[in-house]
């Protein structure tokens, strides 16, 4: 499995607008080993930090506001997503009709979505997945802002799954190891452009994992933070940004690889997001900087 932080489609953006310079030849702003990666592996989730609509107003007084045009949806095909995250702090950027044109967006491309639905028993819903005789879960949700302008969804209006109280969360992460072999834990939070932890990161992961969760994948940050293992479970904090802003930092494509016998290895492709595109590090130093980079970051960890 492959996991990315936070892409954006939205329509004025510099990602965007890279994008339609370049024809709509995705492969000119993620880089096709990349995407080769994503494609090959049997599930690859993405950030979506975005509605897809035409519709809706901004939502007063939130400095950024991102909406694609729906059609834009089908760039998630062509980067082999499998499954879209929708627990994030920009989601509803444009209000509930713009929410549920994002939900049909991503359902006329044949994409399912996790953390957020048209209710909250949608929202709450993992996404399943049998490969190899394994049963995967992936579960998300949200707790990304200081001022809560994001809705949790209600039993009729869509909004998505939030964390502040971690308890329906919990009962998500319950119900998915019920139902799978395996649980991913998709959690949206933390402070931005830092690699410094909130405390509630690092004790909600632990309850989480205690609750069922194998493996805890975060984000919300825009850079990379660290790594740490609780009870011989992974939890990487957060991806950063995969392909979302003008900056130049490092970014991953993290795999996630369940063994024949059962084993959860973490592993990562180092890249770097730069000049509007996203890259891998191939060079051996750049190589080398980057695992020293995430390990310096990481809690009592060693990168091979």
């Amino acid at each position: 499995m492959t996991f990315t932080g936070d892409i954006n489609l939205a329509e004025g953006e510099p990602t965007t607008k890279e994008l339609d310079k370049n024809d709509g030849d995705i492969t000119k702003c993620i880089s096709p080993e990349l995407i080769k990666y994503m494609k090959a592996a049997d599930i690859t989730l993405v950030n979506n930090e975005f509605c897809y609509s035409d519709r809706g107003q901004p939502l007063p007084n939130k400095m950024w506001t991102f909406r694609a045009k729906p059609e834009r949806a089908k760039v998630l095909n062509l980067l082999g997503v499998d499954v879209a995250q929708l627990a994030n702090n920009h989601v509803y950027d444009y209000g509930a009709d713009a929410m549920n044109d994002t939900f049909a967006a991503l359902e006329a491309v044949g994409i399912p979505y996790v953390g957020a639905g048209k209710n909250l028993d949608e929202a709450m819903k993992p996404y399943y997945a049998t490969v190899d005789g394994k049963k995967i879960a992936i579960v998300a949700a949200s707790r990304a802002e200081k001022y809560k302008m994001t809705p949790q969804a209600t039993d009729s209006t869509p909004g998505i799954l939030r964390c502040y109280d971690t308890e329906l969360f919990i009962q998500t992460i319950k119900e998915a190891k019920e139902n799978a072999d395996y649980v991913i834990a998709v959690v949206h939070w933390g402070t931005e452009h830092t690699t410094v932890l909130e405390e509630v990161q690092r004790s909600t992961a632990r309850d989480y994992i205690d609750a069922g969760a194998d493996i805890i994948i975060g984000g919300h940050s825009h850079c990379l933070q660290g790594i740490e293992y609780y009870e011989d479970k992974p939890i990487f904090y957060s991806l950063g940004n995969f392909w979302f802003s003008t900056g130049t930092l490092y970014t991953t494509l993290s795999k996630v690889t369940i063994t024949e016998d059962g084993t959860v290895k973490l592993s990562f492709v180092p890249c770097i997001q730069q000049n509007l595109t996203t890259r891998i590090l191939t060079e051996p130093e750049e190589r080398s900087d980057f695992y020293e980079y995430l390990a310096s970051v990481s809690m009592d960890i060693g990168i091979d």
